[in-house]
């Protein structure tokens, strides 16, 4: 063979096959050399071959080491870069792809993860659809019991809705009825698919953000959530609830799901269903209903709590009978309307309507309660079930409550309850007779509260029953309170003291003088004219001065603030309640415990004197915060409820500081000698401390008394009311229950007597806390503070010691004449009459006499003024009469 025929020999890298092989054997094994290579350079050759064995190789390796920056290294480094691995079933990170775009993942991987979960989403749509099951109402048409218990855990009741649901066909339940639900609740309800995307979107949203649902529902997914779901409002019941909706759309008919939806709804007053709320509401059955009754029951599914007429205050103050009246009258009209303009009733029959708006509407008839919820019971049942309502954190609601199967246990105490109404008993039988007195006996009422200073209600009068009379009279009725409103006024005078007019500010804050009870004096005239703390003429809108009466005329000189209370001479607390400014009084009675709701909106001076109508049951919780040293615990009447075997509710003790131990204790001192010596002392019980307050309004329309021990906090209020009138108002009680006039002196305060001697029998004497002494004199209402009278040369043995305070035992010399102004407030008027010789201690109408204190002598008026007289002061009827010489003379007797 030729020379020039015979192959040239191979390269030392093996030509491009071998540097192929080269790229795809491990990094390991790419770089060892052939055998046969001899590490110079074969004769013939100009340069070193390079190792990777072929251009395209070389070329690859280039790039490479382009990309990291830098030049080349024996054996490819993954750590920096190398060829990848091999490519995976899941691209990702990608194997083609360096630095960041490594982790961007394709579009097919992207594509593939989004078909991937909207087929899961199907699938798992799919598997819950075909899980879920259409509803049965029939299931629920019996509602469970609720169970009540006293304190002690022993039942009181068992009670579900005042009346069990009654299923109906579609048949039996009026054209008008669907037509207004319809019109109502869901114009779209014949043509949509039962659900509402955008309302259920909406909702999850607003779930999310922790805010309400917004309802938004159709009439479908109420159903849905009447027959099937709780009430929680969470994501997932909403889910649910959208599955459900979407399988009764496909398999009911429109008309059975209306049916549905009428049997399960609620109407409030514990009737489920249609044909229950016919009954509840109009004493007939559903096919009865007209089609304005209809348009009323219509509007009852927006919430019965807001649109019944009967009220519902235990849950919401804001649902009086008067609003709930307004709300629904306006709700029923806008129904009508609907379905006139739907042409669901004649033009003709909405336009009879629209001629009586008032007259028109389907008054539905009063309350009916169980008849095992008669006597106490049903006011007692109808408040831990209202505050339940109100306090739980699970968005328990009434319509809930009334499907039953819950455990609540009450704070009420069997026997302090009975013994409440006892007293109450005795005191009407006594006393009351509209039979022989219609004019002045009928319509009488009582109302009371007993709360622990822990804040737990142990007894409430409600009434005389609870299937009779509705209203519960433990609750807030608008009686207003009255002078029981004083001690307020007082704890703010010590907690938070009386404006300086003349003083300097510092900070923008006004200077104060924190006030001594007992070292303070006020004008006690009747008919005083009130001054702004300045010193200035209060007016009214109208330029009109205010001119502040006692009760009975009663006129008096300056007076210490503990007497004022005693004897509960207006004058002192309205000055001072200017004084201290009616803002931080208002602020001392919320602190205490009274609602700001219940409170006068008005900075008049009145305000000071009970103008405001707080509930029974927040005067004994209020007073409670006094006899508590200050600590403040809202009044409370649910220990735990439990449903289903879980504990969905368990009170905690809240306690806030109102009053500073000192504060407290003193209003304490200060209220029990009106029981011992004062307009009280028909409340005192023999070997206890007893400390409280009498209250009467302008025209004798209501009378309480308030009092407490260091154990038990009770209230007690009596007022004339006409529940079937109308428009309710208070009656005046002049010669009620054959008394010249009632006063919390009375009657009220002999059944605080009669209650707290029964409902604490048993239990020890507990004494209240010694009060340290506390503020400063202060003198308001034109009384002035005593200056010894001036002398030329001094005397060589010591005066009596005079003082800017007046001693307890008259000095020898007179004061000085009246031209010396008060600490903080100018002259004024008041002091410029003198005392009766022996002061007096005359006495009215066989009132109440201190025995300890004898006629004149050392408390008496005449020459050198001394303390008020009258010590022996009598009352008419138990009132606040009586005179008395001032501390720098006044009226005697």
């Amino acid at each position: 063979m030729s020379e020039h025929r015979r192959k040239p020999p191979q390269q030392p890298g093996g030509g491009r096959a071998a540097a192929r092989r080269a790229a795809q054997q491990p990094a390991g094994r790419r770089a060892a050399p052939s055998r046969g290579a001899d590490s110079a350079s074969t004769p013939g050759s100009h340069e070193e071959e390079p190792a990777y064995g072929g251009r395209a190789a070389a070329r690859r390796a280039a790039q490479r080491g382009g990309r990291r920056g830098g030049g080349g290294h024996d054996g490819p480094d993954r750590s920096r870069g190398g060829p990848p691995g091999k490519k995976r079933m899941i691209d990702y990170p990608r194997h083609d792809k360096y630095s960041w775009r490594r982790w961007m993942p394709s579009w097919k991987l992207a594509s593939g993860i989004c078909i991937a979960f909207i087929g899961s989403v199907m699938a798992a749509s799919t598997i819950a659809y075909a899980l879920v099951e259409v509803p049965n109402e029939n299931e629920l048409s019996q509602a469970q019991n609720n169970v009540f218990y006293w304190d002690d855990d022993t039942p009181m009741v068992s009670t579900g809705g005042e009346v069990n649901r009654q299923i109906v066909g579609i048949g039996e339940i009026p054209m008008a009825m669907q037509q207004a639900v319809v019109s109502a609740e869901n114009k779209s309800f014949y043509t949509d698919s039962g659900i509402d995307p955008m309302g259920i979107a909406r909702a999850v949203v607003n779930m999310a953000k922790g805010g309400n649902t917004q309802g938004g529902s159709t009439i479908t997914q109420q159903y849905v959530k009447n027959t099937y779901l709780s009430q929680d409002q969470t994501i997932s019941r909403k889910a649910k609830e959208m599955f459900i909706s979407i399988k009764v759309g496909t398999q009911l008919d429109k008309k059975e799901i209306l049916a549905g939806y009428l049997n399960t709804s609620y109407y409030g007053r514990g009737a489920y269903g249609i044909q229950a709320a016919a009954r509840t509401y109009y004493g007939k059955n559903a096919a009865d209903l007209s089609p304005s009754q209809c348009a009323f029951l219509a509007a009852l599914l927006k919430g019965a709590t807001y649109y019944d007429p009967a009220g519902s205050t235990e849950i919401d103050a804001k649902a009086t009978p008067q609003a709930n009246t307004t709300r629904a009258k306006i709700r029923w009209n806008d129904i009508l309307t609907a379905m006139a303009a739907n042409t669901d009733i004649p033009a003709a029959q909405r336009a009879e309507y629209a001629k009586a708006k008032t007259g028109g509407f389907p008054m539905p008839d009063g309350l009916k309660k169980n008849a095992q919820l008669g006597g106490q019971v049903g006011y007692l049942v109808d408040l831990a079930k209202a505050y339940f309502i109100n306090n739980n954190d699970q968005g328990i609601k009434a319509e809930d409550l009334s499907k039953g199967g819950y455990e609540i246990h009450t704070t009420f105490n069997k026997k302090k309850v009975e013994k409440l109404k006892n007293a109450v008993d005795k005191v009407y039988k006594e006393n009351i007779d509209p039979k022989k007195r219609p004019e002045t006996d009928k319509y009488v009422q009582f109302g009371g509260a007993s709360v622990e200073p822990s804040g737990k209600i142990v007894a409430i009068y409600g009434g005389q029953d609870a299937t009779k009379h509705f209203t519960n009279n433990a609750d807030t009725t608008g009686a207003q309170v009255g002078s029981t409103f004083k001690p307020f006024v007082l704890a703010a005078a010590m907690r938070d003291g009386v404006r300086d007019p003349k003083g300097p500010e510092e900070q923008g804050k006004d200077q104060r003088t924190l006030v001594s009870p007992d070292k303070s004096r006020y004008s006690g005239k009747n008919k005083l004219k009130i001054k702004k703390y300045d010193g200035s003429i209060w007016t009214n809108e109208e330029g009109k001065e205010w001119l502040q009466t006692n009760d009975g005329g009663d006129n008096r000189g300056p007076i210490d603030l503990r007497e004022a209370m005693q004897f509960s001479v207006n004058s002192p607390f309205v000055q001072l309640g200017m004084d201290i400014g009616i803002p931080q009084v208002r602020q001392s009675a919320i602190d205490a415990g009274l609602l700001e709701g219940s409170l006068s909106k008005s900075n008049v001076p009145s305000f000071s004197i009970g103008i405001s109508d707080p509930s029974a049951i927040r005067m004994a919780g209020a007073y409670a915060t006094f006899a508590a040293s200050g600590k403040q615990r809202d009044p409370y009447s649910v220990k735990a409820v439990e449903h289903g075997g879980e504990t969905v509710y368990q009170h905690k003790e809240k306690t806030k500081i109102a009053y500073t131990e000192d504060v407290a204790d003193n209003v304490t001192d200060v209220l029990q000698t009106v029981v011992k010596k004062g307009t009280g002392t028909n409340a005192a019980l023999p070997g206890r401390q007893v400390a409280g307050k009498t209250g009467t309004t302008d025209g004798n329309k209501s009378a309480w008394f308030v009092g407490y021990t260091p154990q038990l906090s009770t209230a007690i209020d009596m007022f004339r009311v006409d529940d079937s009138a109308d428009v309710k108002k208070f009656l005046e009680m002049y010669g009620t229950g054959g008394q010249e006039s009632i006063h919390g002196a009375s009657f009220p305060s002999e059944i605080f007597h009669d209650y707290m001697m029964e409902a604490l029998k048993g239990q020890p004497s507990v004494p209240f806390p010694k009060p340290e002494p506390i503020g400063e004199a202060v003198y308001g209402g034109g009384a002035q503070s005593p200056t010894p009278t001036p002398t030329e040369t001094p005397s060589e043995t010591p005066s009596e010691t005079p003082s800017e305070t007046p001693s307890e035992t008259p000095s020898e010399t007179a004061p000085s004449p009246s031209e010396t102004c008060g600490k903080f407030f100018g002259c004024g008027d008041g002091g410029a009459d003198q005392g009766g010789a022996n002061g007096g201690d005359a006495g009215a109408d066989g009132g109440v006499t201190d025995p300890a204190t004898p006629p004149g002598g050392e408390n008496g008026g005449g020459q050198n003024g001394g303390q008020p007289g009258g010590q022996n002061a009598g009352q008419t009827g138990g009132q606040d009469n009586g005179g008395g010489g001032g501390i720098f003379g006044g009226p005697g007797g």
